[in-house]
């Protein structure tokens, strides 16, 4: 029988000292660095073009889905560290809660790793490649280990040892660091603002070049957009921390996403007005925008501002993943001295150290280039349980949504199988069909709501995957008949959608609840499964080799 956590009283040693204003300032500096310094940049020269402003509008509408969910379930279950884990222990039980916090380990060991490499590429990039030369000139190279040249990147070790010291000694010097570099980021991004205005022309705008490459490749960037605003979950991770997280976490969700959208759209707009599209330089474009026009200062202005932000980006990355792994060593999913917490800093010190320090190996073996390509799986699929779990508590009888009242016998989803077999008729049996007009929700509407969810999911995936394989990249026969079957495979997702809002909603109020369930959850599902399907197949191999490993681990 799977086990669902009891959330009860906190008896955490973690300090409770974040703001409102601390959280939004963490939410905006883990997505906004990489975002605004390298995606748009990326995404305006090989995908979009200017339109790339429109790809990062749908990527933020795709993003608010998701974090809706993640605001109303981080009020469900506020004294908690390690957001979607936890999220999914409480609501669905133990295997899918270790699954879930074993890739979101991944992600943020790759998301840090990556974020100490890219910062050594800027520095690198300031010394004009000295250190690069000169670290293949003394080391050599790796190329035994890859299939291209890299080098031992000692810099990008430094940096990511560096930074898990400052996490190590406590959230509030690290949030009190953090913010400052977030304050330089956005004086350099208001640089940028009225400095780019001097130089723009509409021009770049014009003849058919706002969208060179179609909606299809505006679509193309949307998915590579997305990235961008991943890191809002930091927020979640924190309730343990923060002085009122049932109004903290939600405002700071949504406040960081806008503030994102914003500083996204005004620098593409800023970018693609100052640079034809197709000479937008690739690694380092908001500096180089200002060298094109001679404006020299402007570039190493600029350049300040890079630093500052993909700095806030790495401590984006590192700062959630010793709180994910503390909270499963907790509960006893890991091993327990990684839940140790220092009673001088309020930390989990041993969980920081070696967190970081696999993400420092990481930074110094792994090129960023290979980093890159180990796209966001575990994360897309971790923001996809949580719109799940926020479909199944709104529909559970008002004791079971009680999150500090979960009994850890009830089952967990993969036993449904063994209800009753009165249980396994319900939703055929006529004389249980007054349950769908029930004016509280029960145990029996409950389980009703529960298979449809994960049809729903299931489908989702079955869905995209047709249009994807079969209807986009299929010709003749075989697009028409695919064509067929998603349509058929909607019209279910439709009927699914119909049953659930036939059953009652629980009654229990909450500080914030998601808008327009079960639509804004189940739109969260299917955006992000085709998200996850638009990956490459050797982030999926990737993906399955890590899960074995924690298969293992968790047998």
């Amino acid at each position: 029988r799977g086990r669902r956590k009891v959330v009860g009283a906190s008896n955490s040693s973690a300090s409770t000292v974040l703001t409102t204003v601390d959280l939004v300032s963490l939410g905006v500096g883990s997505c906004v660095g990489t975002g605004m310094y390298v995606v748009a940049g990326l995404v305006a020269k090989a995908m979009a073009g200017p339109g790339v402003i429109l790809s990062f509008i749908i990527a933020a509408v795709a993003s608010i889905l998701s974090g809706v969910c993640y605001a109303e379930f981080g009020v469900r279950v506020p004294k908690t560290t390690g957001s979607a884990y936890t999220y999914s222990y409480v609501t669905v039980g133990e295997f899918v809660a270790f699954f879930i916090g074993w890739n979101l380990i991944l992600e943020y060991l790759i998301g840090t790793a990556a974020g100490a490499s890219a910062l050594s590429n800027m520095f690198d990039s300031l010394a004009n490649h000295s250190i690069s030369n000169y670290m293949i000139t003394h080391l050599g190279t790796l190329q035994a280990l890859k299939l291209w040249d890299t080098y031992p990147d000692l810099l990008a070790l430094f940096i990511a040892l560096l930074v898990t010291v400052i996490i190590a000694l406590g959230v509030r010097n690290t949030v009190g660091f953090n913010n400052v570099l977030n304050m330089v980021n956005l004086v350099v991004w208001v640089f940028i603002i009225i400095a780019g205005l001097f130089f723009v022309s509409v021009n770049n705008w014009e003849g058919g070049r706002f969208m060179p490459y179609g909606w299809s490749g505006v679509m193309q960037g949307a998915a590579t957009c997305f990235y961008a605003f991943i890191g809002f979950d930091i927020i979640a991770t924190t309730g343990e921390e923060a002085k009122n997280p049932n109004t903290s976490i939600p405002y700071a969700i949504t406040a960081s996403l806008v503030t994102c959208l914003t500083a996204y759209v005004s620098v593409s707009v800023i970018l693609t007005l100052m640079v034809p599209y197709n000479l937008i330089d690739g690694s380092a474009p908001l500096m180089e925008m200002f060298a094109v026009h001679g404006f020299l200062w402007g570039k190493y202005t600029v350049a300040v501002g890079s630093i500052a932000g993909l700095t806030v980006s790495l401590l984006g990355s590192l700062f959630p993943m010793p709180r994910v792994i503390y909270a499963m060593a907790r509960d006893g999913l890991l091993f327990r001295f990684l839940s140790h917490v220092t009673a001088l800093t309020h930390t989990p010190t041993v969980a920081c150290v070696v967190s970081g320090s696999l993400a420092a190996v990481l930074a110094l073996l792994v090129s960023l280039r290979d980093l890159i390509e180990m796209m966001s799986i575990g994360t897309l699929l971790a923001y996809t349980l949580v719109s799940v779990c926020v479909l199944l508590l709104r529909y559970q009888p008002d004791d079971q949504t009680d999150t500090h009242q979960f009994d850890s016998e009830h089952q967990d989803m993969d036993c449904l199988k063994h209800e009753d077999a009165k249980d396994n008729q319900i939703l055929t049996d006529n004389d249980e069909s007054s349950s769908y007009h029930a004016a509280r929700p029960t145990p029996a509407t409950g389980r009703i709501v529960t298979r449809c969810t994960l049809l729903l999911f299931f489908v989702s995936f079955l869905l995209w995957s047709t249009i994807i394989f079969g209807v986009e990249q299929g010709t003749g026969v075989g697009a028409v008949f695919s064509g067929l079957m998603a349509t058929m495979m909607a019209g279910s997702l439709a009927k699914l959608l119909i049953m659930i809002i036939q059953q009652p909603e629980s009654t229990r109020s909450l500080p914030y609840m998601a808008p327009c369930v079960p639509f804004v959850p189940a739109a969260a599902i299917l955006v992000n499964s085709y998200l996850m399907l638009k990956l490459s197949p050797l982030t999926w191999a990737r993906f399955t080799i890590w899960c074995l490993i924690g298969e293992l681990k968790h047998s």
